[in-house]
């Protein structure tokens, strides 16, 4: 049984992501709406793999952004804090420090300061060249978007990026801000475009992507996606889509481009991109229902490639994705083809490793006559390929789904 002063400091422990709370205000009626507020996915990123503060009850630590231009208010509160005079020296973590360090240089924690500087959305205006522009229809009204190029030679872009890069730190695991001296970054913003009460238009801030040109020999770039983050008041209308498809169509253009890849894509994102690819190729003539059913060609490959800098490898993964998409389940024998030609596939980097331990092992007996690698047998690899093959068709019929729903981006 727990003495009384360890079970009092246990009451103490808050969860750091329960005490955040994010808002993007508009205006200062935001400021007391609950309505506006979301959390962070995640928060070991600035307090540790715990995920857990320390010294407090009842805590609530608000970081507020104006809505354009991202103007960042700090403070926290609480009911109690540890008395290190009462406790032998026990000191209460510090939280408003590990979150300051993470942010722009300047930042409010005064809200009055805070309030006044909401004005600057009033003139704020997206950093860039204008890429794309479209609209939502979402209950009963229209929303506009728009998606701006920006790089740090726009004046005002720095400081704004600083700003809403701090957002990686909640939402991107094992995120690190990049090197914004490093002119072969590239930088995605998307805007909500709205307006006023009083008629004024005005951008709201909803995400951004950022793109790094690789250089490929002889004379090509290789643009690498790097982050992806629509912020959570945005999530799940589209936007994702329409962001890479943005991307998309400022590269795939140049003929300098080779292929465009991703610097390792969440599982979230590499749907996103699958549904983006598939719907993409789905318009190719190698892509078609009858093509597809012959198996994966060099055709598709180099047909993705041209039209939308798609990667061999992920040509092939779409090619799974819309042959499973025009298979008859129901027909046994065109099922299993399928199954069969991608458990081919997926058993290519397993015979090449159990071909270099069958060398690996010639070699050892060579030397001291004995070994003592094993390999898994016929029974457990091929219980291990039907276990990847069924979590590889769950995720491709979740973007079939969506393409089943899908409009034109």
């Amino acid at each position: 049984m727990e003495d009384p002063v360890t079970a009092r400091l246990k009451n103490l422990v808050v969860s750091s992501n329960e005490a955040l709370e994010f808002k993007l205000v508009r205006s200062v009626e935001d400021l007391e709406n609950d309505q506006n507020t979301f959390k962070p996915e995640m928060s070991h990123q600035v307090f540790g793999d715990s995920e857990s503060i320390f010294g407090y009850r009842d805590l609530r630590v608000k970081l507020y952004y104006s809505a354009g231009c991202l103007e960042t208010y700090l403070s926290m509160s609480y009911s109690e804090k540890i008395s290190k005079v009462l406790y032998e020296g026990v000191k209460a973590d510090e939280v408003l420090p590990n979150i300051a360090e993470k942010l722009a240089p300047q930042i409010h924690t005064n809200i009055d300061a805070f309030i006044e500087s909401l004005k600057k959305d009033d003139i704020f205006k997206p950093h860039g060249e204008l890429l794309h522009s479209f609209s939502i229809s979402d209950e009963n009204c229209t929303r506009k978007f728009e998606v701006y190029k920006a790089d740090m030679t726009y004046n005002g872009f720095k400081e704004y990026h600083q700003r809403l890069r701090t957002f990686v730190l909640w939402y991107i695991d094992a995120a690190n801000f990049i090197d914004i001296d490093d002119e072969r970054w590239h930088y995605f913003s998307m805007f909500e475009k709205y307006l006023t009460a009083d008629g004024t238009a005005r951008y709201a801030t909803t995400g951004f992507a950022t793109v790094y040109q690789y250089y490929a020999y002889p004379h090509h770039i290789r643009p690498r996606i790097a982050q992806v983050l629509i912020l959570p008041p945005f999530q799940n209308i589209g936007l994702g889509t329409r962001l890479l498809h943005a991307i998309y169509c400022e590269y795939t253009g140049r003929n300098q481009v080779k292929d465009i890849t991703v610097e390792n894509p969440s599982a979230t994102f590499q749907r996103l991109r699958d549904y983006v690819d598939a719907m993409n190729c789905s318009k190719l003539s190698s892509f078609s229902p009858e093509c597809l059913l012959q198996g994966f060609s060099k055709t598709m490959g180099e047909e993705a490639k041209e039209k939308f800098k798609i990667t061999n490898k992920q040509a092939r993964r779409v090619y799974e994705i819309l042959r499973l998409r025009a298979t008859d389940l129901a027909n046994e024998q065109e099922y299993r083809r399928y199954r069969l030609d991608v458990k081919r596939r997926l058993n290519i980097p397993y015979r090449r490793e159990q071909n270099d331990l069958l060398k690996l092992e010639c070699a050892l007996k060579n030397i001291d006559n004995r070994t003592n690698i094993t390999l898994p047998t016929l029974e457990q690899r091929i219980q291990t390929l039907d276990q990847e093959y069924k979590s590889l068709e769950e995720e491709y019929k979740k973007v079939i789904k969506r393409l089943e729903n899908a409009g034109e981006l």
